[in-house]
């Protein structure tokens, strides 16, 4: 098992981790400039640009028209039928229970007894799951895979499969869409885009992309060949679904044909059919909701993560599902390798990374799941005190997200601080994979931030051909990219034929072009 005393000390206070190479973490000093051709020749990502008024956080509105009209008296049915359309059940009984002067007494004591008991029974639900008396924002904010979700400036973000573009959420409700090349930045804006939690581009698409939001799940259609910055919300579908709001998480199947939506207070995954803009509810019961939905790389299994200690595995062919119980909290996160045949998980208030196993169904087992009955921790990142130069640091805790790259041989680990100690700080843990023919999980280095800034969501490009990109989005609203340069077997030609050196200088730093050529 793998744990964080194996990993090289972390970088001293004022170093970043410019890039990997040759198995080697490159650090760079923040007072220095770093290579002018590294977001270029040698990353080959969009630059981005965000005007300041973009990042303030809007003032709330009220949606309701209501305080525009002058009150007038209305009858008592009315007022029930107004009640039940914007509370449901339990605002039309308050309603009549209010109104003892107008309704009969025995349907008022009627109404009476039946609004306690919903009170009564929704008071029972809630201590079931407390989770369902939170507010939409709160809801949002405690089961996103970002960790700032609230307080950041940026979201979250969401590269395209296929090319360097990608979807960036921003605190004002609006997304902005990069792509190397272009000129123009196209921005979504739509009056239902409210607190975004996730996006996804469709596959095998250059111009699909889902946004769970507040309400509803948003799908722009996006032409890539227009030169228009303001698509109109004539570009956009609306899906929605009584009950399914706040959304959290939205992923499309590998082929990109049907569309999963979950939330947290929804205890049914939705199955889109985006063309007809229908859905099918994957209903089971216990959970309390869904919060997090990760679909495997080969389109066979679906991870469904829940506000309780259970979370579910679902297979795509039959869609038929198996659960596993955690022992102290909800899955936090999960990922899959790239052949689909393992799955990573953290569980929240838990320190270390489980492993499920998963064979492919043959015969009479075709239909079902296949996954091993017990996860396996495969590494510990309990929190180590690490000595530098500067003094102690302590690094490890809980897990926030886990990426793993396309290619399956590195995983980054998002790791919380300890509140309680001055001296631990939250870092990106990066670990070097292997599948098969047998499990490796070894230790690479970690990613630190500035001082005052901490890791808030990450995402690995996912066809960079040099090896592995991850994108990290930070607290203090900044975004920055880390290249991890090696051969693997995907793209095994693309070779080194100089080396970039950087050195971690306050002063100066020596700097060879990195060039990358096909034989």
């Amino acid at each position: 098992m793998c744990s964080l005393n194996l990993f090289p000390s972390p970088l001293p206070r004022g170093d970043v981790m410019l890039y990997e190479h040759n198995n080697k973490m490159m650090p760079w000093h923040i007072s220095s400039s770093p290579p002018a051709s590294f977001n270029t020749s040698l990353v080959n990502v969009p630059e981005i640009t965000i005007p300041l008024d973009s990042v303030k956080i809007p003032g709330r509105m009220e949606m309701s028209s209501k305080a525009a009209f002058i009150h007038h008296k209305e009858s008592v049915w009315k007022r029930c039928l107004n009640s039940w359309k914007q509370m449901g059940i339990a605002g039309m009984l308050e309603e009549i229970s209010n109104s003892e002067e107008e309704v009969p007494q025995f349907l008022c004591r009627v109404s009476c007894c039946c609004l306690a008991f919903c009170r009564w029974f929704s008071s029972f639900h809630g201590s079931l799951f407390p989770h369902l008396s939170m507010k939409s924002e709160d809801l949002i904010s405690e089961f996103s895979q970002g960790r700032f979700w609230t307080s950041c400036s940026l979201r979250t973000l969401a590269w395209h499969p296929h090319t360097n573009k990608f979807a960036l959420a921003l605190v004002d409700d609006s997304i902005r869409i990069y792509a190397t090349g272009s000129s123009v930045t196209p921005i979504l804006k739509h009056r239902l885009q409210k607190d975004v939690a996730s996006m996804a581009w469709k596959p095998l698409c250059a111009s699909i992309l889902a946004v769970a939001c507040q309400s509803c799940v948003i799908v722009w259609h996006i032409d890539p060949t227009s030169l228009s910055a303001r698509p109109s919300s004539g570009c956009s579908q609306i899906l929605s679904h009584p009950g399914h709001s706040p959304v959290t998480s939205v992923c499309w199947s590998p082929k990109g044909s049907v569309l999963l939506s979950s939330s947290p207070v929804d205890t049914a995954m939705l199955v889109w059919d985006v063309s007809t803009e229908t859905c099918v509810p994957l209903q089971r019961v216990g959970g309390g909701g869904v919060t997090f939905l990760s679909w495997s790389p080969d389109g066979s299994k679906v991870l469904s993560a829940t506000p309780s200690p259970v979370f579910r595995v679902w297979e795509t062919q039959m869609w038929t599902c198996e659960r596993w119980p955690t022992l102290k909290g909800r899955c936090q996160t999960g990922c899959w390798s790239p052949d689909g045949s393992r799955l990573l998980f953290a569980v929240q208030g838990e320190s270390v990374i489980y492993s499920l196993s998963f064979t492919a169904p043959e015969g009479e087992m075709q239909g079902s799941v296949g996954g091993s009955r017990s996860a396996t921790v495969v590494a510990d990142v309990s929190e180590t005190v690490f000595d530098t130069e500067l003094g102690e640091i302590r690094i490890g805790g809980e897990i926030q997200s886990m990426v793993w790259d396309p290619s399956g041989e590195r995983l980054a680990v998002l790791l919380k601080e300890n509140p309680n100690e001055d001296t631990s700080e939250s870092v990106i843990a990066v670990y070097k994979t292997k599948n098969s023919p047998i499990f490796e999980l070894l230790p690479c280095g970690f990613l630190p931030c500035r001082i005052g800034e901490d890791p808030h969501f990450m995402q690995f490009h996912p066809c960079f051909p040099k090896g592995a990109l991850l994108t990290v989005l930070l607290s203090s609203g900044r975004l920055f990219h880390v290249p991890f340069y090696f051969v693997n077997a995907q793209h095994p030609r693309f070779i080194p034929e100089t080396e970039t050196m950087v050195v971690a200088d306050d002063t100066s730093a020596k700097e060879t072009p990195l060039l990358f050529t096909q034989n």
